[in-house]
């Protein structure tokens, strides 16, 4: 991919992520969840913005997981599990600038079907 577009796209990117956090925050009850995706890796983390703490994570790379919808849906199940022990059941999504769908969608649906709410 030629430099000039890659640029664009991360500009807008970078745009679009900025647009959704000047609207969402998270507490320490319900705390945002926010995703990062690599070409190789999908990583997920809980935090606390009132603390600036992270509460939980899960990063696909460790699990040994790919960037794809199959993996991705492993990741949420750890992630999912990460959160029950700490007694959250509700979170703010954070799609991190990314559009919602594919990885993102699947992620976020199979967060829905292990029971967290957002």
């Amino acid at each position: 991919m030629l430099k000039s577009i890659q640029k664009r796209k991360n500009q807008l990117r970078t745009q679009r992520k900025a647009r959704v956090r000047g609207k969402i925050f998270g507490t320490d009850t319900k705390p945002r969840l926010t995703i990062f995706k690599s070409n190789k890796h999908f990583y997920a983390q809980a935090i606390d913005d009132n603390a600036g703490a992270t509460l939980a994570c899960a990063d696909g790379r460790k699990l040994g997981l790919k960037a794809n919808k199959d993996d991705v849906k492993k990741v949420a199940e750890q992630m999912a599990a990460s959160l029950a022990s700490k007694n959250i059941d509700s979170v703010v999504f954070d799609r991190n600038g990314y559009l919602y769908h594919g990885v993102v969608a699947s992620f976020a649906d199979a967060l829905r079907e292990a029971g967290i709410k957002f």
